[in-house]
């Protein structure tokens, strides 16, 4: 099982809504385990609409991306957002991963400049429909 700093989303998700919000909200970039992959993220509110950042991922490849898109949407709907605006950098790093910019394509990212982040890969999702908006 892939977990997220030692914790499976579930563990994290029943934390209390402040502790959780502790962890997410630090208002700058952290570095979270995903399984074996080490992930530089940023997670900020507006509003209704939640920001995550994934400026720089090493390593992985068990399916690290897919847990921690899961337990953030499922974050997101349970704390009332509406939308997540999904911005990956990560392929703009000194080694990109190849990889990573075709899994991003086919799950439906674009590359744009957002005021603020630069040119990344950008994908806003509804929050409990996992569909693009």
């Amino acid at each position: 099982m892939v977990t997220i700093e030692g914790c499976t989303p579930d563990e994290l998700l029943a934390l209390p809504p402040d502790d959780l919000d502790a962890l997410i909200f630090v208002d700058r970039p952290v570095v979270v385990h995903v399984g074996s992959a080490q992930v530089l993220a940023e997670c900020r509110r507006r509003d209704r609409l939640l920001i995550v950042d994934l400026a720089h991922i090493d390593g992985g490849g068990e399916g690290a991306l897919p847990v921690l898109t899961r337990f953030v949407a499922r974050f997101a709907e349970r704390r009332g957002f509406e939308q997540i605006h999904w911005l990956v950098r990560a392929t703009n790093c000194a080694r990109p991963n190849d990889k990573l910019r075709q899994v991003l394509i086919r799950k439906g990212f674009a590359v744009r400049t957002v005021p603020e982040f630069g040119e990344c890969f950008f994908k806003a999702t509804a929050v409990g429909s996992g569909r693009a908006v």
